[in-house]
């Protein structure tokens, strides 16, 4: 095994490790929140959706991207070769989706009463889960080309016209196919970066002319803190920057990957890579912001604390 196999498998594993752990924590910090009475938010429903992505992304890729990289390709046959790129594929697209809806949604939420979107405050998360299943449905439509045209390296055949991706390839089909499938694969991602990069501006937009309004009144203690809706909205802000910085860089090498005869070892591990980044770093980011969490830490010091306390009495 080459050196750098093991440093890239060494390294998709410990990103892959951390993502699991983080997600678990996200996950956790939902379920207690929800068995200790806190009235759910609309918006926690779409991140619960978007832990569902996050560890499809992880498992799939994780798993699949470690075992190539440790040169253990006899345990990918046909099925295992189409069912990790399917997963991973159906899962990334899906992240892309929820965290566009998730920007939109809060942008609708924070909109003043006298704006175009009032009428929808009310109406928005109905509509949620809908669109969360429509999307499920679409990214399993749009990537099921990795089920037809992706096969195991075991059921290789001396066929030349072949593009390999790690531990599997496709037959190499036209280059105007190959732009095709690519125009396919990123343009549902193109179209969900245009929309959060919109529903960003309009969250900053409204939050200064909020902010401007009652300039007077944030002087005062009593108003000092930052109101739920300020900091659910820089929770997607930096979701949001964080997200579009790495999935552009993943949407790049996706393109690259689509469009190139024979993808090199360079081009193939930092796709990996960005592949899993957003879902390692996103559930830490939604854990920072949520002021849900340190209210809980809080209380759950203080209630350790307080037997101590009565007990040195």
């Amino acid at each position: 095994m080459a050196t750098r196999d093991l440093v890239a498998g060494m390294m998709i594993l410990l990103q892959t490790t951390i993502g699991v752990l983080g997600n678990f924590s996200l996950l956790y910090h939902y379920v207690f929140l929800y068995f200790t009475g806190y009235r759910l938010r609309p918006t926690d429903l779409i991140i619960n959706n978007l832990i569902v992505a996050n560890f499809s992304v992880l498992f799939s890729s994780g798993l699949s991207y470690t075992l190539a990289s440790f040169g253990w390709y006899h345990h990918f046959n046909d099925f295992g070769c189409k069912f990790f790129l399917y997963v991973r594929g159906v899962g990334r697209g899906v992240s892309i989706g929820t965290t566009c809806l998730l920007s939109i949604i809060q942008a609708i939420i924070i909109s003043p009463m006298n704006s175009r979107w009032a009428k929808l405050k009310h109406k928005a998360p109905k509509y949620i889960v809908p669109l969360i299943f429509l999307y499920w449905v679409l990214q399993m439509l749009i990537n099921v080309v990795f089920l037809m045209y992706m096969s195991s390296n075991l059921s290789y055949k001396n066929i030349t016209n072949i593009k390999r991706f790690g531990y599997c390839f496709a037959v190499r089909h036209d280059n105007m196919r190959d732009w095709l499938y690519a125009v396919l694969i990123t343009s549902p991602d193109f179209l969900c970066f245009v929309l959060m990069l919109w529903a960003s501006g309009s969250m900053v937009f409204i939050l200064y002319r909020h902010k401007q309004r009652v300039q007077h009144i944030h002087r005062t203690h009593l108003f000092s803190q930052s109101s739920p809706e300020s900091t659910a909205t820089k929770t997607i802000l930096l979701l949001v920057s964080t997200f579009v910085f790495l999935n552009t860089l993943s949407s790049i090498f996706h393109i690259i990957l689509a469009i190139l005869n024979n993808p090199n070892w360079f081009i193939w591990n930092t796709n990996s890579v960005l592949t899993l980044s957003f879902p390692t770093i996103s559930p830490f980011l939604i854990l920072i912001r949520d002021s849900r969490v340190s209210r809980l830490s809080f209380a759950l010091i203080r209630s350790r604390k307080l037997p101590n306390i009565m007990r040195s009495m």
